[in-house]
Parts: structure tokens; sequence; C-alpha cells
């Protein structure tokens, strides 16, 4: 498969949260004339509020509020200046109860995000390293994007993998000064908590390893003076960490806290720390209310405001132990997940518990993978235990008919999330009893003039192709060279097929989405182990065809239904093989089934164009120069034509074992110059099997010779098959060493035109890449995308990070 390019983030994200906003379940606004924590009126609604992280209720205590009045009347809404030459009065007595909680140096900063962009690029210095958690908050990997211009190396990752983060601790430890574990104390999706144990021993087993945390959400609720989660395990901070807290959320105020035991970084951030130079401050009624909430937190009354949400939570997770709904991680914090794993289920359900009375957030791409969406809940003072019953007994009801209505089951969410499933989980089947789904692992068992029908003419994919691609990717050593074929049939009661398909499970280079230098970096790691960073894939087609693999009758009526029954197929297929991801690819910007496949689990990436000349009709050269523009005549003339006649070209059907070779070698030149599209190389195996099949040619480019004496040096070929009256040169192999003297590439490009018209063929399919330069040869430029469905967002974002070294 050519390389495939992940479109614009934010084109991404901004198509998934269309959905939920059409939806209704997001981007909602609430109303009334004042709020009290328990309950928010939504589109004239009034709701039973789970979903704010207020943990405490602090925000609606009294005391904060008239402090708040307090400071506005005395001091103004603001006070507009930086904090690094005056702060207003309130600034000091905060920063010194702050201080008492934690008993370390500390710095306020307007908000976590604004902190993180002020300590962390004046911490870690050129020379150190930075190691990500896979679900560090946002803001944290935001603020480290900073330190690429500083040379600095980022890796990510997989969540809470200490296995993974000792093995780049080790990898970076001769190369980096400090090195830097970025994490959360309490993480803001699943409500899991960082393993702070565990990265302890690290750090006593690792002196260069320095622990940056954000403790946000577990701040107020857990903790001695309700200094945070954090605080509650370690007791007292080791000067190897920097910790964050706030006070927003559950403190009730507004800012955010640096506590950093180190007190000469202290003093450097402070002095220069980017926002903390350059930003307003915090506004005195701001610092007033996180005065008094600091009050509380310094006097006995925290613990009871603490023992008060743990009840409550305790309550929670019983309810959740007695019912079926799938909570993803169970825990003591006050932030619950329940996974639905289809955005379509997702939807409805949030929906429908809105609809009840309840607001519930959506948890969505890209703070999740797409395929694990699901309702995140949050406990806190002001919800009182009816209304914690009757949440979750709406939702044992509504959890059902939601799946239901969408086509999905417990077995389904539990296996998107890697939960193992209790004996209590009820399956509701999907099972269509209008349609009989067919799959078989060999071309051998379907009937060939059947599967011809809907793809002769497309591809390497029609009968004789896939039975050819069998015989070379199977029975091989390296276990990159064996794949796993996976043939669908879907037909009607008649015995009409509304849906037919191949496709491959093999091994594949997470890179081979990724640009070169991304690619180049990834294969010097490689040389220690050549299996880094890679997956076996479960894909549409193969890494050696393109076009449409999957038939799918769209007037029929059941074709909905069709591609329900396949998803669900697919699901099958890849916990069997092992997959990590699927990969729909090769399909026309504009189809009918993008929504589908979004409120399936799949997000839509953009891959290179497809290359192809139809309605082909060439008669002389003259006829074919007439129809390019007078721009690509004269690129013809200049880059093709003038250097032609230093080759000769021959269709070579039955090389010899000396010829084999010779390919081979030119297609080693062309794989290994050619990062951006990384993959496996193919064995020799294929090239031999080519010559026995009739349906492979080799259309070889000699450079004449100069003197008589000397044979002519076989510079280039172009690997040759056919399907119908289509023409479809494969890929290519050449000589680099002639290519910038010669043209190489594009007099192979134009001699293959030149043959498919001699030969008669309607269409030519040139597939991927180079297509500047096919487009200036007459081909038509198609776009297309590709669904993927990734278990996780892991290896797209540790990927991300590579790229930018």
């Amino acid at each position: 498969m050519a390389k495939i390019k992940h479109n614009n983030f934010l084109d991404t994200v901004d198509e998934v949260v269309t959905n939920a906003t059409n939806a209704g379940i997001i981007h909602l606004h609430a109303e009334g004339r004042e709020l009290n924590g328990r309950r928010i009126t939504i589109n004239g609604k009034p709701s039973y509020h789970f979903g704010t992280t207020g943990y405490l209720g602090l925000e609606q205590d009294k005391r904060l509020k008239l402090a708040a009045i307090n400071a506005i009347e005395k001091y103004g809404t603001q006070f507009p200046l930086s904090k690094t030459y005056i702060s207003h009065p309130l600034y000091a007595p905060l920063e010194e109860k702050i201080f008492q909680m934690y008993q370390h140096p500390i710095l306020i900063t307007k908000n976590s995000t604004l902190g993180h962009l002020a300590v962390i690029p004046t911490a870690v210095r050129a020379g150190d390293a930075v190691i990500l958690d896979h679900q560090v908050h946002w803001s944290v990997q935001s603020a480290t994007e900073v330190l690429k211009s500083k040379g600095v190396t980022v890796r990510m990752i997989r969540h809470s993998n200490m296995d993974m983060l000792e093995h780049y601790i080790k990898d970076l430890r001769n190369k980096a000064n400090k090195i830097w574990y970025m994490a959360d104390g309490v993480y803001s999706m699943y409500g899991d908590f960082a393993p702070l144990h565990d990265l302890m021993e690290l750090s006593k087993k690792y002196a260069q390893l320095h622990l940056y945390i954000d403790d946000v959400h577990g701040m107020s609720w857990k903790g001695k003076n309700g200094s945070g989660y954090v605080m509650s395990v370690l007791k007292d901070l080791p000067q190897n960490i920097l910790l964050f807290g706030t006070l927003s959320k559950t403190f009730g105020a507004s800012g955010a806290i640096l506590v950093c035991p180190d007190k000469k970084l202290h003093k450097k951030i402070k002095n220069f720390g980017g926002p903390l130079t350059f930003s307003a401050q915090l506004e005195p009624a701001s610092v007033a209310a996180a005065t008094a909430s600091a009050d509380i937190h310094l006097s006995p009354e925290i613990y009871d405001l603490q023992s008060d949400l743990e009840r409550k939570i305790n309550y929670f997770n019983h309810l959740l132990e007695l019912s079926d709904l799938p909570l993803v991680h169970k825990n003591a914090s006050p932030v619950f997940y329940i996974g639905t794993g289809l955005p379509a289920t997702g939807y409805n359900f949030v929906s429908k518990m809105m609809n009840a009375g309840f607001f519930v957030n959506l948890g969505l791409f890209p703070a999740v993978p797409v395929k694990n969406t699901g309702v995140r809940i949050t406990i806190s003072r002001h919800n009182e235990l009816k209304d914690i019953q009757a949440l979750v007994d709406s939702m044992s009801y509504y959890f059902p008919l939601a799946m239901e209505e969408t086509h999905t089951d417990l077995t389904r969410i539990y296996k998107s999330f890697g939960i193992q499933e209790t004996e209590k989980n009820n399956t509701i089947g999907t099972q269509v009893e209008e349609l009989n789904l067919e799959s078989t692992e060999t071309i051998q068992q379907i009937n060939k003039t059947e599967w011809d029908t809907c793809f002769s003419g497309k591809g390497i994919f029609d009968w004789d192709g896939l039975n050819f691609l069998e015989k070379v990717f199977t029975s091989n050593n390296l276990k990159e060279h064996n794949w796993g074929f996976h043939y669908i049939t879907i037909k009607d009661k008649n015995g009409k097929i509304v849906l037919a398909a191949s496709l491959t499970s093999a091994l594949l280079k997470n890179d081979m989405l990724s640009d070169a230098n991304t690619s180049r970096v990834i294969e010097e790691m490689r040389e220690e182990d050549p299996y880094y960073m890679t997956d076996v894939v479960l894909s549409l087609g193969s890494v050696f065809s393109e076009g449409a693999h999957l038939f799918l009758d769209d007037d029929h009526p059941l074709h909905i239904r069709s591609m329900r029954l396949f998803l669900k197929k697919l699901d099958e297929i890849k916990t069997k093989m092992g997959a990590k991801l699927i990969i729909l690819r090769d399909f026309e910007k504009s189809n009918t089934l993008n929504t589908f496949f979004h409120e399936q689990g799949f997000i839509s990436i953009d891959m290179p164009d497809s290359c192809e000349i139809a309605n082909f009709n060439w008669r002389n050269e003259e006829h074919y120069l007439s129809t390019l523009s007078k721009r690509s005549r004269k690129h013809f003339n200049k880059d093709i034509k003038a250097f032609e006649n230093y080759f000769q070209t021959r269709i070579v059907i039955s090389p010899t074992p000396e010829e084999i070779d010779k390919f081979y070698t030119l297609f080693e030149e062309v794989w290994s110059n050619n990062l951006g599209i990384n993959i496996f190389k193919f064995p020799k195996k294929l090239f031999s099997k080519m010559v026995k099949s009739p349906k492979w040619d080799f259309l070889t480019l000699y450079l004449k010779a100069e003197s008589p004496n000397i044979s002519d040096k076989i510079v280039g070929v172009m690997f040759i098959t056919r399907s119908g009256k289509t023409f479809i040169p494969a890929f290519v192999g050449m000589d680099y060493g002639y290519n910038e003297k010669f043209n190489i590439y594009r007099q192979l490009l134009y001699q293959t035109i030149k043959t498919a018209g001699t030969l008669k063929f309607e269409k030519i399919k040139f597939g991927f890449s180079a297509s500047f330069e096919k487009k200036k040869l007459g081909a038509t430029l198609i776009p297309k995308i590709a669904y993927v469905q990734a278990d996780d967002n892991f290896s797209l974002e540790a990927l991300d990070w590579l790229q930018k070294d």
C-alpha cells in the first residue's frame, strides 16, 4: 500500500465534533438565572448534573462567593499588570497559605495550560530528554512542543507502561542529562492513577529520572490539606519532582499551582517563565476566592468534605457492581467512564440520558480513540445518594436500548476496551436473516466467474491476481512475507451478491503512514530490532494492490445491514489474527458511507491521489500528444522525447535467471530509496512467480551501449499485470545512478503508456505516488481516503513525536 498521509488533524476533529454537535450532546448552553451544582437546565429541561469537575462543590460555597464579591468592591475587576512587576495586595496572603499546604516553594499561574507553557521550557534544558505518558493531559503535550526547537528528544510510552518507560530510560541515559517523565496524577478520562510507587523505585534506580506530574484532577478531594492525590501517596516531595495542582476545578476558584522542591529551579522559573512574565495576573476576585478556599483546606473541615465525597464515590461503585454497565476502570476517584465503543452508541445513550434528565459527558476522539467512545461521569458532593441511585437506574434501563438501536452488544464493547467479560454480561445478537455471509481464507473456494463479475478490470484483485498473491505471500521464512488472506461475500436470500471484499492481515510498519524523515529515524532503531514499531494490520486489499477492494451494491435495500454484518466479521478476523488496526482504504472522497463509518468507530484519513488514464485510445504519438496540455507537451519534448533514442524498450516475457537477479536489484534500489512508502521488502520469490505467471510482463528499459562490443545495460523495469482491459504497472525498479542524467523514471512511464496503446488497452491504473509526474503525462488524479480504526491512538501519536526530531 502506498503512503497514506493523515489529513489535517483539526479537520478530523472538526468532523467528529460536528457529528456530536448535530446529535445535540455537546456545545450546549446552560440556562437559568442561577446554578447550584446539583441541577442544570439545558434546552429548557432541568437535569441532574453528573459532569462537573468541582468534586467538593466549593465553587458554590458562600465563603468563596463573598470573598470574591468583596475583592471586586475593594480592588476592581482586575489588576492589569504583569506579576513580574508588582502583584495586587491579595496575592501574598494566598501564596503564603498555599506554601503552608505543601511546605515547598510554590508559584501561582493564571491556569494550568499557561503554567505548563511557563514551566516546561524553563525546567527542561537543552541536553535533557522527555518521555510522555500517552494519556498525559493535552496541555502538557502542547507545552512540550516548544522543546523540539532546543533539540530535546521527546518520546512517548503506552499509558502507565513501566517496562516501556524503563526501556527508554536505558536508551537515553547515555545521551541526556536529565530524563523527564511527564504524567497525570489522576487521569481525566478514566479516572485511573499514576503508578507512583513504581515511579519512585525507578527514580531510585536511575538518578537522571525526574518526574513532572499534573495532579489537577487529584486536587482537594485527596491528601493532607487537600494537597492532592500525589501528596497523599508520597507524603513529601523529593527534589526530582515538579508537581502541578489547581486553584480551579475542585479548589473552587481560578488559577494553578506549581510546587517545586528545588529552590534554585524555582527561582529560575519565577524570574523568566514565559507566561509568568508576559501574561496578566489572576483577578482580585479569583485570588480572594482561592484564599477563602485555602482557609478551608488548612482547616479540619477539608477532611469532612473529603469523607462526604468518598462516601458517594463508594456508593456509586457499589451500584455499578450490581449492574451490567461496562465500567472501563474501577477506582476510588470521582471520575468514571462507561464504555460504549461505537460513537453511534455513545450519541444514542447520552441523548437518552439527557432526555431522562441526567447531564453526563461524552468521551470522544481525540480525547479517546474513536472505538473507545464512552460516557464520562463525575461524582461531586452536590449529588445526593438518591440522585446517584436514579442515575444508575436510568443508565441500566437506557444502555441496552442504545446498544440494540445501534446494533452492538456488551461483548463487542468489552472487547473494544480489552476488558474481560463476566458471566452476567448479556449479548444482543445482530444476525440478519435476509442475508448470508460467507468467508474463506483462499480464493480457490470462491467461484471465479462470480468474483470477477465484481472485480474484473479494477486492479490486482480479480480472481487470478489474488490467486497469484496467495502463492507468493504464504509459506515463506520471514513473518512479514506471510499474509493472511480473507474473502467475504454477503448475498441476499435470492443469492445476489450485495457485498464482496478481499482483505489481508499482515505485519506492517507503523510508519508506513508517515513521512520519510520519521521513517529514517525509526529505521535507525530497527538496526537493533527489525520489528520495532510494527503491528499486524487487517486491511482491505494489500500493500501490493490499489483500487476499489470493496464491492457494495448500494442500490440494494440491505446494503447498510450488509455493511454492519461485514464490520462485525472484521472484528472477529481482527481478534483471530491479533491485528491492532483495521484499514478500509481507497474510497473516493465523496462517498455515501462517510457518516456511517464515523458512527462505527472509524476516522477518515487522506490518501495520496490515485492516478489513472481512462478511455485510453492510443493511435500514434501525435494523437497522444494532442491530449496533453501545452505545458505538458513542452515537458514531454524536453524531459522524455529528447532521451528516448538513448534507450531500447522490450517486453521480456521469459527472463533468464540473470535478468531476474538484475530486476530484483533494481527493485531493491527503489525500495531502499523510497522511505516515503516504507514497507517491508517483497521476497525474491515474487519475481520468480511472476516469470511463471501469464498475467505478468517485464517492460524493460535498456541503455544503448556506446560500443557495438558492449551489451546494452538494463537500467529500468516496470512490472506490469493486467485485469480485463486494464493495464496495471504495479511497481518499478530502476538504476538511480542513471536516473538523474537520463530521466529513467519518466521514460518508463511514457513507455508504459506507449505499450498500453499498442496493445489496445482501454485504461491504465498508475496507482499512488509520483502523481505530479503522472499527471504531466495525461493521468487523471482521483482523491482517495481511507477509514482507520485502531486499538488506541498510541502509534500515531508516538510517531508524531518522532516526526518532529
